[in-house]
C-alpha cells in the first residue's frame, strides 16, 4: 500500500464509523418518536437510513479489505452477494432521495392538499416501487453473472467477465444508471427548484411587509433597521443554501462514479485504480452525510434525541432494580412531576 491507498483506507474507516452511528441515531429517533413515525417523510427516511447502514456494514468493509489486501477480500459466494447488494442498495438510496424531494415539493407547493396527495399508503407504495426497481437490476446482474470483484474499484461490484457479453453489459449499465441516477437527479432538480421558487416568492412577500413596516416606524433605531435588513438577506440565502446542499451533494457523491462506470464501457479504455477507489469513496460519503442533510439537523429529530438522552440518563441515575426499587420509583415519580 502506498500513501494514497493508506489515506483512502483511513477515509473509508472514518466514513463507516460516522455513517453507522448517524444512521443508527436516525432509526432510534424513528422508533422512539411517535410524531416522526406518524409523518410520511419518516417512511422515506427510515428506508434511506436502513440502506445506508447495510452499505456501511457490508460494502465499506469489503472495499477497505480490497484496498489493504490488493485482491478479492472474500470468497466468490460472499463477494457475489455483496455485489448483488451493492447494486440493490445504491439504486434504492437514490430513489429514496427522489421520493423525499417529491414529498417536500408537494408539502411546499400544495400545502392545503398535502394530506390528500401524499398519504401513508402512497409513501409505502413509493418505497415498494423503489425496492422492486432496485431488485430487478440486482437480479438481472446476478442472472448474467455480472457480480464479481472489480480490481479498478477494489470492490465487489458490477464486473464484466466475458468479453462476448459486452453489448448486453453495456445496455444494462446504461439503462441502470439512466433509471437510477439520471431519473433521481431529474426529479431532485425539478422538485427542489419548484420549492425554491415558492420559497423566494414567500420571501419577497415578507420583504415587502418588512420594508413597509420599517417605512412606517420612522422613529425606529438604525441598528434595528440594520438587523431587519440583515435577516431579510439571510432569509433569501437560507433556502438557496439548503437546495444547493441537496442537489449538490447528490451530484458530487454519485456523478464521478456513474461517469466512470459509463466511461469504462468504451473499448480499450482502462480505469485508473486510484481514481476508481476515489469515486467509490465519494459514493460512500453520501451514506455518512445523508442523516445530517435529511434528518438529524431538523428540529423534530433533535427533540427526539434530547428526549431519548434524558430518558436514558434518568434510568442510569435511578435504576429500578434491587432492594431500593420502591424508593427509586418514588424518585422517578417526583422527577416527572417536577418536569
Amino acid at each position: 500500500m502506498d500513501l494514497a491507498e493508506v489515506l483512502l483506507a483511513l477515509f473509508i474507516g472514518v466514513t463507516a464509523i460516522v455513517s453507522l452511528l448517524s444512521n443508527l441515531l436516525v432509526l432510534l429517533c424513528f422508533v422512539y418518536s411517535t410524531e416522526i413515525r406518524r409523518q410520511v417523510p419518516g417512511i422515506f427516511t427510515m428506508n434511506l437510513s436502513l440502506c445506508n447502514i447495510l452499505i456501511t456494514i457490508l460494502n465499506m468493509p469489503s472495499t477497505l479489505l480490497g484496498i489493504i489486501k490488493n485482491q478479492q477480500p472474500f470468497g466468490d459466494c460472499v463477494c457475489h452477494t455483496i455485489s448483488f447488494l451493492e447494486t440493490f442498495l445504491t439504486a434504492n438510496t437514490m430513489l429514496s432521495m427522489a421520493a423525499l424531494s417529491i414529498d417536500r415539493w408537494i408539502a411546499v407547493v400544495f400545502p392545503l392538499s398535502y394530506s390528500n396527495k401524499m398519504r401513508y399508503k402512497d409513501a409505502i407504495i413509493m418505497v415498494c416501487y423503489s425496492w422492486l426497481h432496485s431488485l430487478t437490476f440486482s437480479l438481472t446482474s446476478l442472472f448474467f453473472s455480472w457480480v464479481d470483484y472489480n480490481h479498478a474499484y477494489a470492490s465487489c461490484t458490477l464486473h464484466l467477465n466475458a468479453e462476448s457479453e459486452r453489448t448486453k453489459f453495456t445496455v444494462f449499465t446504461v439503462v441502470f444508471h439512466a433509471t437510477s441516477f439520471m431519473l433521481s437527479l431529474l426529479i431532485l432538480c425539478f422538485t427542489y427548484l419548484k420549492v425554491l421558487k415558492v420559497a423566494r416568492f414567500h420571501c419577497k412577500r415578507i420583504d415587502v411587509i418588512t420594508m413597509q413596516t420599517l417605512f412606517l416606524l420612522v422613529d425606529i433605531h438604525p441598528s434595528v433597521k440594520q438587523r431587519c435588513l440583515a435577516e431579510q438577506k439571510r432569509r433569501k440565502q437560507r433556502a438557496t443554501k439548503k437546495i444547493s446542499i441537496f442537489i449538490g451533494s447528490f451530484i458530487i457523491c454519485f456523478a464521478p462514479y456513474v461517469i466512470t462506470r459509463l466511461t469504462e464501457l468504451l473499448p480499450r479504455v482502462g480505469i485508473n485504480r486510484r481514481w476508481g477507489i476515489v469515486s467509490k469513496c465519494l459514493t460512500y460519503s453520501k451514506a455518512a452525510s445523508d442523516p445530517f442533510a435529511y434528518s438529524l439537523l431538523r428540529q423534530q429529530y433533535r427533540k427526539a434525541l434530547l428526549g431519548l438522552a434524558n430518558r436514558l440518563l434518568r434510568r442510569d441515575l435511578f435504576p429500578s432494580s434491587g432492594p431500593n426499587s420502591s424508593l427509586d420509583t418514588e424518585n422517578d415519580y417526583c422527577l416527572q412531576r417536577a418536569s
